[in-house]
């Protein structure tokens, strides 16, 4: 007798988890599925290849407990899954509402759990939303990362900018006005020296607290001595802002820095310009022994003035009552600021040799 057009059941597996549950039905090559919830029934209806040969299969299940009415399904090859949505998230003693299991129904041990190991996978899952919501108001690494990039860039060419200011300044000045354009450095470009200077102070913080992998200590000492120049030696006293050791000292910065910015500012969009790199790497080896000079000159030339007028000199309680004049303290910087040379020279030749580092000749 022919098969074709009777209805069978086929055989169905179901497990759960709180929220939802799950229902494999052993079918393939599935046909014009219809599957639909109605008054906590679930309908299933399908024309497959199943344990009867090809044939109509069909089967009702009511629910334990209530269920929302819009069951997903998913067809494969081999099989129907459907997912059902529980109303309330909690744990089901037995899927249908008939204390008897029904014959076609069993238990899909690929995806069974107790109540337990489904309460921990459930913890598991909480916690994982909980992380990937906490990464998302933090921001991803990937996200903290191009921050960061866009951050030093952004620093990088404002620096840049600031500095290549100064020295196209002072070199149109120069050769508009000759000699005469040194005793007005200070008036001309000071303000912006003053904010470039001070907006530096940024690099020590950014290596102190690792967002830079550069050491501390070469950018303290560069940051330290540099405002020192700026803002006491030329800063508090007006007889040294006509002085011409002004004009080197601030040419040599900019030309230093006009260098070193833009290097930086293409490591930051992982780009290597030879030629820059070259020069970021090499000019710091005779403008820093330059600037150093010029700086001490300034020192030397501002003790007189300290002296005459007395600024910052104090002298000590009684019973000592010694005055203490402020061109000692200078004369002790003069010394720091030669062993600040060395310590960033040093730091700077070791750069330059892991750069530019002889390679070992081949011994054939």
């Amino acid at each position: 007798m022919a098969m074709e057009n009777q209805v069978l059941t086929p055989h169905v597996y179901w497990a759960q988890r709180h929220r939802e549950l799950y229902l494999r039905v052993e079918l393939s090559d599935v046909q014009n599925p219809a599957i639909s919830i109605t008054e906590n029934v679930l309908h299933f209806k399908a024309q497959g290849h199943g344990a009867k040969g090809d044939n109509i299969y069909e089967f009702h299940l009511e629910f334990l407990d209530p269920v929302k009415p819009e069951p997903v399904y998913k067809l494969t090859e081999r099989q129907v899954n459907i997912r059902v949505q529980k109303k309330v998230s909690q744990w089901w003693e037995r899927l249908t509402k008939q204390e008897k299991r029904p014959l076609f129904l069993a238990p899909d041990f690929d995806r069974w759990l107790d109540e337990s190991d489904a309460e921990m996978e459930l913890r598991a899952k909480e916690e994982e939303r909980l992380n990937k919501l906490r990464m998302e108001s933090e921001g991803s690494p990937e996200t903290l990362a191009s921050m960061k990039k866009g951050y030093l860039f952004m620093y990088n060419l404002v620096q840049f900018l600031g500095f290549s200011w100064i020295f196209v300044n002072l070199t149109v000045r120069f050769f508009i006005l000759g000699k005469e354009s040194f005793y007005d450095t200070f008036h001309t470009v000071a303000d912006m020296m003053y904010f470039c200077q001070m907006l530096a102070a940024v690099e020590t913080i950014n290596a102190a607290i690792g967002v830079t992998k550069s050491p501390v200590m070469p950018s303290l000492l560069q940051l330290l001595g540099r405002n020192f120049i700026l803002f006491i030696i030329f800063g508090t006293v007006e007889e040294m802002q006509n002085r011409a050791v002004v004009f080197f000292v601030f040419y040599l910065w900019s030309t230093i820095e006009i260098f070193r910015y833009p290097f930086y500012m293409l490591t930051c969009i992982d780009m290597d310009w030879k030629v820059l790199t070259w020069l970021r790497y090499s000019v710091w080896i005779p403008l820093y022994p330059l600037g150093c000079l010029a700086e001490a000159i300034s020192v030397i030339q501002s003790i007189p003035v300290f002296n005459e007028t007395g600024r910052f000199s104090f002298t000590l309680p009684y019973p000592m009552k010694v005055k203490v004049r402020f061109s000692f303290f200078l004369q002790i910087y003069l010394i720091v600021l030669f062993l600040g040379l060395y310590i960033n020279f040093r730091h700077l030749y070791k750069q330059r040799r892991r750069r530019y580092g002889q390679k070992k000749k081949k011994i054939h």
